[in-house]
């Protein structure tokens, strides 16, 4: 009994560590940026509702219209399907959105099937290869951006990283919450070998 407790004690403090060293690599991360010029870019979703896009995801969506009125694009990949409760996609209210700011309707693709991160970059992958674009600039969050780019890559998409200027994840608590929320999830998937 004492050697199982030893146990989960050392494997509790081993994975706090492991935990809190995710956590800086998550934060340091979320300072990457580029403006590399790609054909793409690929924004993830984060909710919508009643056709209206959640706070958060519509700033996702404004870096992607900036990312294409600056020429830096070619192309707007909207992901998302259809959430629970909801009668549109999640992609589709972002085209909507995007249309409205002046984006080409031409110029925005849509796929309408993913309700996950690794979701959203496979089928976005799918629409790069029958479109034959090679590179992409990724749009999510700062905090977000660490897991989203290590999924984009063993999706083998050629891409880097361009995080919203602005966030709604702006005051300590709710950037603490993210930060723990991304740590979970990323430190999850780094034990499982899949996230």
């Amino acid at each position: 009994m004492k050697k199982l407790k030893k146990y989960i004690k050392y494997t509790g403090v081993a994975l706090l560590f492991f935990m809190t060293i995710n956590a800086i690599s998550i934060w340091d991360y979320s300072l990457e940026y580029s403006e590399k010029k790609s054909d793409v870019a690929i924004v993830l979703g984060a909710g919508t509702n009643n056709g209206t896009l959640s706070p958060v995801f519509k700033e996702r969506v404004n870096q992607g219209i900036y990312l294409y009125k600056k020429g830096l694009v070619k192309k707007l990949i909207f992901t998302g399907g259809i959430g629970e409760n909801q009668d549109v996609s999640d992609s589709k209210v972002a085209k909507n959105y995007a249309a409205q700011q002046g984006v080409l309707q031409d110029d925005i693709i849509i796929e309408e099937k993913s309700r996950y991160t690794h979701e959203n970059l496979t089928e976005a992958k799918f629409i790069m290869d029958s479109l034959n674009f090679s590179s992409a600039l990724i749009v999510s969050d700062p905090l977000h951006m660490k897991r989203s780019m290590e999924l984009a890559t063993a999706a083998n998409i050629e891409c880097e990283s361009s995080p919203t200027k602005t966030s709604m994840y702006q005051s300590t608590i709710p950037k603490l919450k993210f930060l723990v929320y991304e740590t979970f999830f990323y430190t999850l998937g780094k034990l499982s070998f899949r996230h």
